[in-house]
C-alpha cells in the first residue's frame, strides 16, 4: 500500500490568470477537484504544505486524504504545473476516487541490482533505462507506491519488457491487455562503444617539428623567408632571382657587340 498524504483544500473564488496570480501572492496554489460523480470544484491549497509533499516521489502515486468544505474525501494527483525558474507550484489537478472503482495511475519503476547485473559485471555493459514509470490500473486499496524490477540476470545486449515486471495482486498494466505489440522494453544492458579520435588534418599533410610547429610541405618556400623578402616564393622549377641577373647582363653585352 502506498504512503498516505493529507491536504487541506479551501473553496476558491474568481477565475482567470489575474485571479490566480493574486492568489499565488498570498501563498496559495489554485487547483481543481473533479470526478467521483460530483461537479468540479475550484479549490486553493497552501503552497508550503504542497511543496513539502510534492518533494516526495510517493506523492504522485499515492491516495491523498483531502479535507474540503467540512468533508473528508480521497483523491489522487492527476496533474501539476510548476514554475520553470523557481521553487513554486502554479496549479494542481485532483481527482476524487471511489473505493469500488478502478483507477489508472502512473507509478515509478525501480530497478534492482543494477551494479551486479550479469551484463554489467561479466560483460562490462551499461544499464539503459528505456522507461522510468509505468501506467497501471487497480482499485485504490491496491495502489502500489512503485513497481520493482530485478535485473540481476539481465545479459549484455538483452532487454526486459513490461511483461517481465512482477505485479502485486490486483494490479494490471493496461498496455499489455491491448496486445503483444505493446509489450515495450523497459530496460537494457548494452555494449560500450569507444570512439577513436581521428588524426588532425595538419599531421596528415606534414611532420610536426620539435618546437610544435608543422614543417612545410616538400618544395614549399619557408614562410619566414617569404615574409622577409616581401615577395612570393618562386614556383617549382623557376630560376632563382640571383642567378637570373648575370644572365641578363651577358645577353645585354652581346647585343652591343
Amino acid at each position: 500500500m502506498a504512503k498516505r498524504f493529507t491536504l487541506a483544500a479551501e473553496p476558491r473564488e474568481g477565475a482567470g490568470k489575474g485571479a490566480s496570480r493574486r492568489l499565488r501572492k498570498t501563498g496559495k496554489v489554485p487547483g481543481i477537484l473533479y470526478g467521483g460523480g460530483k461537479a468540479p470544484a475550484a479549490v486553493m491549497l497552501d503552497q508550503n504544505e504542497l511543496l513539502r509533499n510534492a518533494e516526495q516521489e510517493a506523492f504522485f502515486s499515492s491516495i491523498l486524504d483531502v479535507s474540503f468544505g467540512g468533508e473528508h474525501l480521497q483523491a489522487i494527483a492527476k496533474g501539476i504545473q510548476v514554475h520553470p525558474a523557481r521553487r513554486a507550484i502554479l496549479h494542481l489537478d485532483l481527482q476524487r476516487i471511489l473505493a469500488t472503482e478502478k483507477i489508472r495511475m502512473t507509478v515509478p519503476l525501480h530497478f534492482l541490482n543494477q551494479a551486479t547485473a550479469r551484463g554489467v559485471k561479466e560483460g562490462g555493459g551499461v544499464v539503459q533505462h528505456l522507461m522510468t514509470e509505468v501506467e497501471i490500473s487497480c482499485l485504490p486499496k491496491d495502489l502500489p507506491e512503485f513497481l520493482a524490477l530485478d535485473i540481476v540476470g539481465l545479459e549484455i545486449n538483452k532487454n526486459l519488457h513490461l511483461s517481465d515486471i512482477p505485479l502485486p495482486e490486483g494490479v494490471e498494466i493496461p498496455a499489455l491487455a491491448v496486445g503483444v505489440e505493446h509489450d515495450r522494453p523497459v530496460v537494457s544492458i548494452h555494449t560500450v562503444h569507444e570512439e577513436v579520435e581521428e588524426a588532425p588534418a595538419a599531421a596528415a599533410e606534414g611532420t610536426v617539428a620539435a618546437g610544435g610547429a608543422a614543417a612545410p610541405a616538400e618544395g614549399a618556400a619557408p614562410a619566414a623567408a617569404a615574409a622577409k623578402s616581401g615577395a612570393a616564393a618562386p614556383a617549382k622549377g623557376a630560376a632563382p632571382a640571383k642567378a637570373a641577373a648575370p644572365a641578363a647582363k651577358e645577353a645585354k653585352g652581346k647585343e652591343k657587340k
